[in-house]
């Protein structure tokens, strides 16, 4: 059982008697949201917005540790049943009560909605049997399959108001609609802030797409108020301007300055940086699934990465260290599984292969293209930290061992839509593990794609290992901590094995900011105004 005690930090008084000014919060970030739907698309920069103006039933903190949110207890049978105890005394920034009805209808809307990007969020609640509501305050999930980190999923799952549609008597009841009469709502009805409507800290103020999103201190939130009475968020995906803009006074706080930049205000008392490891892996996933891939072509026909050596030859021939330090300017680990060494249900020492462009080029001669191929990789440009610069290092790797290699950069809006068609053959990826283990990453890009055991939702490239899905189905639904982590190292040295991701690096990410302030850093790289706070 979960049932921490509250403790309470400062009061709304207090920080409401902050002098006007220091109540304005300006940031500056790298990669904008796209979108105010927070059901929308299971994206970092989505979350970490979303998370101002709406709130989960459990909330993680700075290092991705459960707590309570709008839940303030949970308890298992140890099965498939959790029943989860709601905070009481809870309204939205409308005014409406939260209450079990508004859970139900968030959980039902991520199945219900059309507008998302890869069935986000419908990953998890698609497990759900029911979703009972005892009383107003107590919510009683059952699940198809035992799921031993639902409270960790949940921690994704933003609470709307029911209050926003017209409906009846609400019931888990997908296929007869929940109860919800009418339409349900898209992503169009939260960008223009009518259903933007949340139990969190912040209310929207405004949102003009790529120029700027304002939000507001929400005075309904249940919590301790913000500091901040008035936050705006600027994109500006150069780090060059961002900084730039730092030391002009434009921004108080900055996303990812270039670590090659830390110079020009690391000794200057006018301002602070900190570096924060992450859990976030960047990776290449290959097209293994189709005989003819859209963008790969060899001479003698046929898809080249069906062939665990040249999927060898490629992670050989790329100098990951070079990288981190030419590019990511040292803010970087090396990745050779798929979150950090040391977390839960990770190799405590896994392979490593290392850069070997000579061996490389032999095992393309084995595999019988001593000549290459060509191919394209995808990528975005606005998305993970200096992105299209380490597509175009691969490309130029890939390229000295004979694979004529060409780089499709784009932005993150036309990229993640055609990768989840599975449009691409050779395709960027970044994931942080949102529970904090290392289940999260292999059962959603290694697995098989089954929308009744709701695995495989980000397989785009069309791996399927039935030895591999038996051990990572059984894992995920092992409740026993010991047996699930033997069984996790298991899965994840049989997907590194098996050569269809090229993991590259963890990032680390770098929050530069006004020397007034203190910042705690995000193993998630969120963002998030509630991290800012006055230096004295």
């Amino acid at each position: 059982m979960f049932s921490p005690k509250i403790v309470l930090g400062l009061t709304a008084a207090c920080l409401y008697a902050l002098p006007a000014a220091s109540q304005n919060l300006r940031v500056a970030l790298s990669s904008e949201p796209t979108a105010l739907d927070p059901h929308y698309h299971d994206l970092s920069p989505n979350n970490a917005l979303a998370m101002h103006i709406f709130d989960s039933l459990v909330l993680q903190d700075e290092k991705q540790f459960p707590r309570p949110g709008l839940a303030l207890s949970w308890t298992s049978d140890g099965q498939k049943t959790w029943t989860f105890k709601l905070r009481q005394g809870v309204n939205f920034s409308n005014g409406k009560p939260f209450t079990a009805d508004d859970v139900i209808f968030s959980f039902c809307r991520t199945l219900k909605n059309e507008t998302a990007v890869a069935g986000s969020y419908a990953d998890i609640t698609a497990n759900f049997v029911s979703v009972r509501a005892p009383d107003p305050h107590t919510v009683v999930i059952e699940t198809k399959e035992v799921d031993p980190f639902l409270p960790n999923y949940l921690a994704g799952v933003a609470m709307l108001s029911s209050s926003i549609v017209t409906h009846d008597k609400l019931t888990f009841d997908v296929p007869n609609n929940c109860g919800v009469k009418g339409a349900w709502p898209t992503i169009a009805n939260f960008n223009d802030g009518s259903m933007a409507i949340g139990t969190g800290p912040y209310k929207l103020k405004s949102y003009v797409k790529g120029a700027h999103i304002e939000l507001e201190r929400n005075p309904r939130y249940w919590g301790n108020a913000e500091p901040w009475e008035n936050v705006r968020f600027v994109p500006v995906t150069n780090a060059g301007p961002r900084l730039a803009g730092l030391l002009a006074g434009d921004y108080d706080v900055i996303e990812n300055p270039a670590a090659r930049d830390l110079g020009r205000i690391r000794d200057d008392q006018r301002f602070g940086h900190i570096i924060t490891p992450s859990t976030r892996v960047i990776y290449f996933q290959l097209d293994v699934g189709r005989d003819d891939s859209p963008f790969v072509k060899a001479e003698k026909g046929g898809n080249p990465l069906k062939d665990a050596r040249v999927r060898k030859a490629m992670l050989m021939a790329i100098d990951r260290e070079a990288i981190i330090k030419r590019i990511m300017d040292g803010a970087a680990e090396q990745a050779h599984q798929f979150l950090p060494t040391g977390m839960s249900g990770t190799l405590p020492a896994p392979p490593v292969t290392k850069y070997d462009p000579r061996a490389a080029k032999a095992l393309l001669a084995e595999a019988g293209y001593p000549n290459g191929f060509s191919l394209t990789l995808s990528s975005t440009n606005d998305r993970y930290i200096n992105d299209g610069q380490v597509t175009q290092a691969v490309a130029q790797y890939l390229t000295q061992i004979g694979i004529k290699t060409e780089v499709d950069a784009m932005s993150r809006a036309l990229y993640f839509p055609r990768r989840a068609k599975k449009e691409f053959s050779v395709a960027i990826g970044g994931w942080s593990s949102g529970t904090g283990e290392a289940s999260s990453f292999l059962k959603q890009w290694g697995a098989t794609p089954n929308a009744a055991k709701t695995v495989g939702g980000s397989n785009y490239g069309g791996y399927s290992d039935k030895a591999f899905d038996e051990v990572i189905n059984k894992a995920i639904t092992t409740m026993d901590v010991t047996q699930r982590e033997v069984l996790l190292r298991k899965a994840g040295a049989h997907l590194i094995e098996a050569g269809v991701f090229m993991p590259l690096h963890f990032e680390s990410t770098i929050w530069a900011y006004k020397g007034n302030l203190k910042i705690t850093g995000r193993f998630d790289q969120y963002t998030l105004a509630m991290s800012v706070r006055p230096a004295k």
